[in-house]
């Protein structure tokens, strides 16, 4: 009787188990499939990140209006997850220039607990991929932050970025990778964002995005050029 309840509760779990092995979709590869199968033209440029990249398109959409810029942020992946999906997502659309921000969720562990030292691994990885498929790389800076709002038993947050952008700038630099600072011009004394830049010490504002465009066109635009 006991091996038939067994065999019955493991019937019931079969279906239920492939269910979610085809639904969920982690990597976030369904996010931009239409999107990517819709573009005419190649953009110029890939923006690849979370959240704060995710939220952009929507802040400001003339931004992205003329297609010179691709919003390819999903809200919440950790750096892992946007290496899984650097090739359907950046590679295969054929950008001249992709930047790369990531690294706030890794630190929050949002897939769980993984070493700060790997954080700059997998961002080294998406630049080593692009640099392999003639794209060039920019590694943006991790935003400032002193809490995450829904992790807040993540401690020490803004040494921990402090911590992960030095590595992240140090790989640039030893590579010859652009390094684009986002984090001097939002950053409170204290490691935190400027107020007037975020919506709840994490996210931005569209003030703070209009900094984000300020650091972001003159980089780009320099690279564009001299790749004429």
């Amino acid at each position: 009787m006991r091996r038939f309840f067994v065999l019955l509760a493991v019937a019931a779990l079969v279906p239920l188990l492939a269910a979610a092995q085809q639904g969920d979709d982690w990597a976030g590869y369904g996010r931009y499939a239409a999107a990517n199968a819709a573009l005419q033209q190649a953009p110029a440029v890939v923006l690849m990140g979370d959240s704060i990249t995710d939220g952009w398109d929507d802040a400001d959409p003339a931004f992205f209006a003329d297609g010179t810029y691709a919003c390819r942020g999903i809200s919440g992946q950790v750096a892992g997850q946007m290496l899984c999906r650097f090739r359907a997502d950046v590679l295969d659309l054929k950008p001249r220039v992709v930047v790369i921000l990531a690294g706030t969720n890794d630190i929050a562990c949002n897939a769980g607990w993984a070493p700060l030292d790997r954080i700059a691994d997998q961002v080294a990885s998406m630049a080593e991929l692009a640099r392999a498929n003639g794209v060039v790389p920019v590694i943006a800076s991790i935003l400032p932050a002193g809490h995450y709002p829904w992790r807040p038993e993540i401690e020490e947050v803004a040494a921990k970025i402090r911590r992960v952008n030095e590595q992240l700038r140090g790989y640039a630099e030893a590579q010859g990778i652009v390094w684009l600072d986002y984090y001097t011009p939002l950053a409170a004394a204290d490691g935190s964002m400027r107020t007037e830049y975020t919506s709840d010490g994490v996210h931005l504002t569209a003030e703070g995005y209009d900094v984000l465009e300020s650091c972001l066109v003159p980089c780009v635009e320099g690279l564009l050029a001299g790749d004429e």
